[in-house]
């Protein structure tokens, strides 16, 4: 499937900016050394993956552009979808506002440190999880179109979902490198909410996609292989 470029040359912009803007515009300052690392690590590793996959796995680049909305996605993700997006935006703006103009709290240098690492091991479980997995969708449906069967290879021989493994890594991470135990605390709730998501979306792999209810019981751990 062909990739439209300047669309996603746009995408990748915007986000940026947006990115940006969530963090300096309550942090009050540009003067934020923490984001500024945050935002180069986050951009080299989205610009980077986004090329790998243009070049190795372009359907699924494709899948992940517009894979919200497309038929067969589940109304109650897409209502799921649109609560979690002022949570996660509302997660960097106290972020922001912690650790910089009011700095309600406080996070040692180490710790900083400690964070930029689990946002670095984030990202390579994501580029496993994306090289293992080509119906990676961001929506939670049956990809009949592409002809999607059950993924048990990989990161996927261990937990049920990789992504979601790497995403507390990436909540926790981001917290920390930015200096901010109240991110801390709003990584909790994000995690609890890629949880409950977590539990739905296997209930409608197991009972939509064949072979699904036997990975399951050969893959017993979710995030955490032999914990949780």
């Amino acid at each position: 499937m062909k990739v439209n470029v300047t669309e996603l040359v746009i995408r990748l912009i915007v986000t940026f900016i947006g990115f940006g803007l969530l963090l300096f515009l309550p942090a009050g300052t540009l003067d934020w050394p923490a984001a500024w690392i945050y935002l180069v690590l986050l951009f080299i590793f989205t610009i980077g993956i986004t090329l790998w996959l243009s070049r190795f796995n372009p359907d699924l680049l494709s899948e992940r552009m517009s894979g919200l909305g497309r038929s067969g996605h589940k109304k109650w993700d897409k209502v799921f979808l649109m609560v979690l997006l002022p949570v996660f935006i509302g997660w960097y703006i106290v972020m922001a506002l912690d650790a910089v103009r009011y700095k309600w709290s406080e996070i040692p240098d180490s710790l900083q440190w400690i964070g930029a690492g689990l946002l670095l091991s984030s990202f390579y479980i994501f580029y496993l999880t994306f090289r293992e997995n080509t119906y990676l969708s961001p929506a939670v449906r049956i990809q009949t179109d592409r002809g999607q069967t059950v993924v048990s290879t990989g990161p996927y021989r261990y937990v049920r979902h990789p992504m979601y493994a790497g995403f507390i890594l990436f909540t926790f991470g981001t917290a920390l490198l930015l200096g901010s135990a109240y991110g801390l605390l709003g990584a909790l709730v994000l995690n609890a909410l890629i949880a409950w998501r977590a539990v739905r979306e296997e209930q409608v792999l197991k009972s939509e996609l064949p072979g699904y209810g036997d990975y399951m019981t050969r893959v017993r751990h979710r995030f955490v292989p032999y914990l949780l």
